[in-house]
């Protein structure tokens, strides 16, 4: 095995039915722009009934049928906020403890060392979380991932992986290996994989092979690190239901 090996995500998702969330960081290959992505996936029908909205300054979940929502506290929260000339990117409210800790000149690390793996015994669903900071120039990036030492949820593992950019080169991180009951958490390093210069062909080959009966929403950004301009784009499977 090659460890410095640069993978295509579409043969990463393409045999795996369920990987949780995922997150992704890195930069295109001409070198000019800061990437990242986000999606979710589901098994039950609360997980299932979520779309992406995209607001100024970050992204949010919101169920798109409340009458079936049971459950909000894990489901519901915002992927993506922009805080300073900081993005931070999660699978849960650790969004919001990383950018009062940075809004208040702390630490990733510190706002993390505050939180733990999710209470959803038996799976106790790693948290995922990663930050990249533009000064103008360059940017660098940051992903980590708290999850259970043990089936018990007794202790928690935290890690943190730091990056400086490299063109064409991302780091892949998720919750689960696979699916199972209980569900087993990621393992490893964050996962090398290749991202283009164009965000349609990164957005498409993501998407495309995300399992289709628990694919749910993608959200994929790529950012100018001269003049931090950005483009978008937001995949749902689903559609806001009326009340």
């Amino acid at each position: 095995m090659n460890p410095y090996e640069i993978n295509n995500i579409g043969k990463i998702l393409k045999n795996k039915t369920y990987l949780g969330r995922g997150l992704v960081i890195g930069q295109s290959e001409n070198g000019n722009q800061a990437v990242f992505a986000y999606f979710i996936t589901g098994r039950s029908e609360n997980s299932r009934n979520r779309i992406f909205l995209e607001s100024k300054n970050e992204v949010i979940i919101q169920p798109c049928d409340m009458s079936k929502v049971k459950n909000a506290d894990l489901i519901v929260y915002s992927p993506v906020k922009k805080i300073k000339n900081n993005i931070v990117v999660t699978n849960g409210d650790q969004t919001n403890t990383i950018c009062d800790f940075v809004k208040n000149g702390k630490t990733f690390e510190e706002a993390l060392e505050t939180r733990k793996f999710e209470p959803d015994p038996p799976n106790f669903t790693p948290r995922i979380s990663g930050i990249i900071t533009l000064d103008g120039s360059t940017f660098k990036y940051k992903i980590s991932i708290l999850k259970s030492m043990d089936e018990n949820g007794t202790y928690c593992s935290q890690y943190t992986y730091k990056y400086f950019p490299i063109p064409s080169l991302g780091h892949f991180i998720h919750t689960y290996i696979d699916d199972g009951n209980p569900l087993p958490p990621f393992c490893g390093e964050p996962l090398r994989i290749k991202i283009p210069n164009n965000i349609d062909d990164f957005t498409n080959i993501i998407w495309d092979n995300l399992y289709d009966q628990n694919k749910i929403s993608l959200y994929v950004q790529y950012i100018n690190i001269k003049d931090q301009k950005y483009e978008s784009r937001l995949l749902n499977k689903n559609k806001i239901q009326s009340l």
